[in-house]
């Protein structure tokens, strides 16, 4: 991915499931927008609006982010409310997996939930393999070195996701 993400931290606790991410009874809708509306909606009622406010936003977790059940729709709504991109401490397995393939960049940051404050912006350097922490007034309180994503993982993002990665690659081998 070329250049680095940043924006405004909503920060979540640890454990947030993808019930808690969008719950089930919203799983009819298919459409980003309308799922994004309903992210984080048992926790943070105002999650969409606040999103949709600064712009977008990254959100900050603590620990096993995206636990439970597999469901792709909880990438979704992160991205149709704004999100653009995922730190935590760690994260579920497969949420890790559908972030990569629905183009939602998510990185694992041991220290990110006690160094981020509600608030500050937060960085996102992938190829650069940096997450830094700016205050409020803009000035950098923390950097962290974080594995960079191999290419394939950087392409699959730059492309939006594994669907879109893909089809650019049948259109370039002529398929």
């Amino acid at each position: 991915m070329t250049g680095a993400i940043r924006a405004k931290a909503i920060k979540v606790g640890d454990n947030i499931d993808t019930d808690v991410i969008i719950p089930g009874r919203y799983l009819i809708y298919t459409d980003p927008e309308t799922l994004g509306k309903h992210c984080f909606e048992p926790i943070m009622p105002d999650f969409y609006q606040r999103s949709k406010e600064l712009g977008g936003v990254i959100v900050v977790a603590g620990k096993n982010f995206g636990m439970g059940s597999s469901r792709e729709q909880a990438v979704v709504a992160l991205k149709g409310a704004g999100v653009k991109a995922v730190v935590a401490e760690s994260f579920a397995r497969i949420f890790y997996r559908n972030c990569i393939n629905q183009g939602l960049p998510a990185v694992a940051v041991k220290g990110i939930s006690e160094a981020v404050e509600e608030g500050d912006e937060v960085e996102v350097d992938l190829e650069g393999g940096k997450v830094r922490v700016y205050d409020k007034e803009g000035n950098l309180k923390k950097e962290f070195d974080v594995p960079k994503l191999p290419p394939s993982l950087l392409e699959i993002l730059e492309s939006g996701g594994l669907v879109p990665y893909l089809k650019k690659r049948l259109a370039v081998e002529g398929k």
